[in-house]
């Protein structure tokens, strides 16, 4: 790992997401939507790195990550959901292909929206939301992370989707080839495909069918 970080302050987003503040390496320099690898610098974690996205502005003079608990994995993530403040943290270089190319449709699933999380702040300091999209899928109301900033930014072009629940604010349908079509009229755009890999999959199969170029499609490889 390249550098020491310090865990600075810990809050819940939702109920199985934490904001994480941590100290910023001097010299850092990473592209909104690119990823760190984080270990506990602890025997036994620090050759235990995870892949996670900083959701902080670029200007900021800390690190923020928004990380989500899998508690039945019994790792990284349940591990630091319950650190304190003071813990230190071991951080890679920043890796990663999603990066902003231009004006397109984000599609998210889960604690896939954290690279977006980071992009979108980014465009939203920069005047640069005009034109675009987002298209967030989650299982129930209670997933949603960070929900009510996204619709402060994007308005009525954030679709906030719900797969396990009807009767709430967010729609109720799947992200297939079927939905996409209803809901894209330009293929010819940029697409950000971030989720789970079979989401990722299906979602990027969906796009190349209905028109877009495989050059269009932005996600981690």
């Amino acid at each position: 790992m390249e550098h020491k970080v310090t865990l600075l302050m810990s809050e819940f987003v939702t109920h199985d997401v934490k904001r994480f503040v941590v100290t910023r390496p001097a010299g850092l320099d990473y592209r909104p939507g690119q990823g760190v690898e984080l270990a506990v610098d602890e025997p036994g974690w620090r050759d235990k790195g995870r892949p996670f996205t900083p959701t902080s502005l670029l200007d900021d003079g800390v690190l923020e990550f928004t990380i989500k608990r899998y508690p039945d994995h019994l790792g990284v993530t349940d591990k630091l959901h319950t650190l304190a403040a003071g813990t230190s943290l071991l951080m890679s270089a920043p890796f990663g292909a999603i990066q902003y190319q231009g004006r397109g449709t984000f599609i998210a699933a889960g604690a896939g929206i954290t690279p977006f999380l980071a992009i979108l702040r980014e465009l939203a300091v920069g005047d640069k939301l005009d034109g675009q999209r987002l298209i967030f899928s989650n299982k129930t109301p209670a997933d949603v992370i960070c929900g009510a900033e996204l619709v402060h930014y994007l308005g009525d072009r954030c679709l906030l989707l719900c797969t396990r629940e009807n009767d709430c604010h967010c729609g109720s349908a799947r992200v297939d080839k079927e939905f996409l079509q209803r809901q894209i009229g330009d293929f010819g755009q940029h697409f950000y495909v971030c989720g789970p890999p079979p989401f990722v999959r299906t979602v990027n199969a969906a796009l190349t069918d209905l028109g877009a170029t495989p050059s269009a499609l932005v996600f981690d490889k």
